[in-house]
C-alpha cells in the first residue's frame, strides 16, 4: 500500500513529554513529505497553539492543513485559510456551563485567542503552559460567553472526570464528547471529531481512507484511529484504548512517529 496521508495528533504523540518535536520524527515528516506525503496535525489544541509546530515541520512549505480543535477547525497553514468551522452555540455553552456547576468540575471555552474560565485549577494551568494562550478568569461565565466558540472543556481529576463523562454522554447525546487527557473532558458541536474533519479533507485531496495512517494515544484520537486505512496508537495509548488500533508502536518519548514513517512510507 502506497500511503498519501499522515495524521498525527500532537501532545503525548508526535511531542514528547516536554512538548517538543525529536529530532528524528522532524526529520523523517520533512522525507515523508519531500515524497509528496500530505503530513496533518490533528489536536484538540487551539489553531494558534499548533502553528510553531506547523511551521517547523514546514507545513506552510508543503501546502498542508490543521485540524484543530479536536475536528470543529480545519485550516490551511501557509495562509491561515479556514476550510471548515463549526461551533457550539451560547445555548449549548451556557447548558455545558451549569452542568458544569451541578458536576462541581471547572469549564473552559475560547474566545478571542484566550482561555476563559470562572474559575482557577492546577488543570487550566496544565492547557495554559501547553497551549501558550493567556488566561481570561471572568466574573461571570454565562455574562462573558455571549457568542459562538468552538468546544468548552471540563477539567477535573481523572478518576471523577471518567464517571463525569459516562453521564455527560447520556445528558447531551446530542453533543460530540471525548477524553483528551486523563483530565479533560472535551465537548463539541454534534458531529465534530477528528475523523469528521480528516474525511472531508481527504475527500479536498483526493485522498482515499485506505491512503492514510492516523497516529494517536488517547479517547479524542479513537474515530481517527479507526477511520483511516492503517490506525496507529503510540505505546502510552490510554490503557482501555490499547487493542483499538491496527498497530503500536514505540511511545511519544521514543520517536514512535518515526518508527511509522519509517516503516510504511519511507521503506
Amino acid at each position: 500500500m502506497q500511503y498519501k496521508m499522515l495524521v498525527l495528533d500532537m501532545d503525548d504523540t508526535l511531542l514528547t513529554d516536554d512538548h517538543k518535536i525529536s529530532d528524528l520524527n522532524k526529520k523523517v515528516l520533512l522525507e515523508a513529505q519531500a515524497k509528496g506525503v500530505h503530513v496533518v496535525l490533528a489536536s484538540g489544541r487551539p489553531t494558534s497553539a499548533m502553528t510553531a509546530y506547523a511551521k517547523e515541520l514546514e507545513l506552510d512549505l508543503n501546502d498542508s492543513y490543521m485540524i484543530s480543535f479536536n475536528g470543529a477547525i480545519i485550516s490551511r497553514v501557509k495562509d491561515d485559510l479556514v476550510l471548515f468551522e463549526q461551533k457550539l452555540t451560547v445555548e449549548q455553552i451556557h447548558d455545558l456551563y451549569d452542568y458544569s456547576v451541578k458536576m462541581k468540575t471547572h469549564i473552559i471555552t475560547y474566545l478571542d485567542n484566550e482561555i476563559i474560565s470562572e474559575t482557577d485549577s492546577e488543570y487550566i494551568e496544565v492547557e495554559k503552559e501547553i497551549t501558550g494562550m493567556a488566561h481570561n478568569k471572568v466574573a461571570s461565565f454565562k455574562d462573558y460567553v455571549k457568542r459562538p466558540a468552538v468546544k468548552c472543556i471540563l477539567l477535573e481529576n481523572p478518576a471523577y472526570l471518567k464517571e463525569v463523562e459516562k453521564d455527560l454522554l447520556i445528558a447531551m447525546p446530542h453533543l460530540s464528547v471525548s477524553m483528551s487527557k486523563p483530565f479533560f473532558l472535551e465537548a463539541a458541536q454534534n458531529g465534530i471529531d477528528k475523523a469528521a474533519s480528516l474525511r472531508l479533507l481527504a475527500e479536498k485531496l483526493g485522498v482515499l481512507q485506505s491512503e492514510i495512517i492516523a497516529v494517536g494515544n488517547a479517547g479524542n484520537d479513537l474515530t481517527m484511529i479507526e477511520y483511516a486505512g492503517l490506525g496507529v496508537w503510540v505505546d502510552n495509548v490510554t490503557p482501555e484504548l490499547r487493542d483499538k488500533a491496527d498497530l503500536i508502536v514505540a511511545s511519544n518519548n521514543n520517536d514512535g512517529v518515526a518508527e511509522v514513517v519509517q516503516k510504511y512510507i519511507l521503506n
